[in-house]
């Protein structure tokens, strides 16, 4: 495996405002939707992205964030498994960011591009939603 490549990057705008909330071990766990647009000849739609960002990247984002803003996004892919009430298999897949970066004009500019300073959760029971 040390030859695969898991690595992500989106530009797009928020699709809502940021969501926060906090682990079991009390880390700081972010999530927004990201809009990217897409085009090819006449066929034009958007895909909407899952983000998850955590520690200092995710209180950064909580406060910057807003809906409509314009953002890169880098960051690794995760899928998790889960059963619905019916008992179904389901999946969710999702963008564990590491880096965010803001677009176009602002008045906090130190504050637009920040990367993630810790580990990701790996272990789905970590995170309370």
């Amino acid at each position: 495996m040390g030859s695969d490549l898991n690595q992500c990057n989106f530009i797009g705008r928020a699709g809502r405002d940021p969501e926060t909330r906090f682990s079991a071990s009390g880390m700081e766990v972010t999530n927004f939707s990201l809009a990217v647009g897409y085009k090819y000849k006449e066929l034009e739609s958007t895909e909407w992205i899952n983000v998850v960002c955590f520690g200092r990247l995710a209180s950064l984002v909580s406060q910057y964030v807003q809906k409509g803003k314009q953002l890169f996004v880098s960051g690794r892919m995760q899928t998790d498994k889960w059963q619905d009430k019916s008992g179904n298999d389901r999946y969710t897949t999702k963008i564990i960011a590491d880096k965010v970066q803001f677009l176009g004009s602002s008045d906090k500019p130190e504050a637009y591009k920040v990367r993630n300073d810790g580990p990701p959760a790996e272990d789905p029971e970590e995170i309370p939603f």
